[in-house]
């Protein structure tokens, strides 16, 4: 595994009176990808939560590789999470609607105070052209997938390290989908670090190397994803393939008599 840019250790967080983390650790390494797989209410948001200072843990560590060395991230405000280099894309997309798809873009270079700000815009109407011609639209108008695209851009536009990504399929049509996770490819290859959380685990599986499963608030199990793909457990629960419990072998469909 590379060197790891984040690493979760024994984190445990509570919403109110309900532990929704328990003893969780993770790490991410520079340059990958990283799935984080569960079904809903399993503790997948609570994680990216905690990494990006809206939840706090009441026991555990979370650090980042900073330029000068680890930084803990635990007591630190989201904003100078967002300036160290981590960016957050919320589920439910959360764009301003009332602000158009230009305005929404500097919203996400808000910390910014250097003069890329325009070639950076530039560069992700390259990655999404949608966005260009729908630039002066306000927000609300896009459709999901529009609306989309615009979220993960306006995350890319403080220019992370590490982008955290939550649901980035929910809602959209298949071939949106494909086009959403051809993005998240390219977005690895231009440098940008990825932790994905998705409950679409045949599309996760696909982009990770490497990928997490986490249950009522517990890593259950973790490993490489083209293993995760193959384990039994992960192909019944997740991606809808039944298989026997003694060899992994996936069950033929029942014959029907015509």
């Amino acid at each position: 595994m590379p060197d790891a840019l984040l690493k979760v250790e024994s984190i445990n967080v509570w919403r109110g009176a309900s532990q929704v983390l328990n003893d969780v650790s993770l790490s991410v390494g520079q340059g990958e990808i990283v799935a984080l797989l569960g079904g809903n209410g399993a503790g997948k948001t609570s994680t990216l939560s905690t990494i990006s200072g809206l939840l706090r843990p009441k026991s555990g560590s979370i650090t980042f590789a900073g330029e000068s060395g680890p930084v803990s991230l635990t007591s630190l405000r989201p904003e100078n999470i967002v300036k160290l280099g981590i960016a957050h894309c919320p589920e439910g997309r959360q764009v301003f609607g009332g602000l158009s798809v230009m305005e929404n873009l500097r919203m996400g270079a808000y910390l910014r105070h250097d003069d890329q700000i325009g070639a950076d815009v530039e560069h992700y109407f390259e990655l999404f052209p949608i966005l260009r011609e729908r630039a002066d639209l306000k927000a609300g108008q896009l459709s999901g997938g529009e609306q989309m695209m615009l979220a993960l851009t306006r995350a890319l536009m403080s220019r992370p390290r590490l982008l955290m990504l939550d649901e980035p399929s929910l809602g959209l049509a298949p071939q949106v989908i494909d086009q959403i996770f051809d993005r998240i490819e390219e977005i690895r290859a231009q440098g940008t670090t990825v932790f994905l959380v998705e409950q679409n685990a045949a599309m996760a599986l696909e982009v990770a190397d490497r990928a997490y499963v986490i249950e009522n608030g517990k890593i259950t199990i973790s490993g490489n994803a083209s293993e995760l793909a193959e384990d039994p457990s992960v192909r019944e629960a997740y991606l809808g393939i039944e298989t026997t419990q003694a060899t992994g072998a996936e069950i033929p469909p029942m014959e029907t008599s015509s």
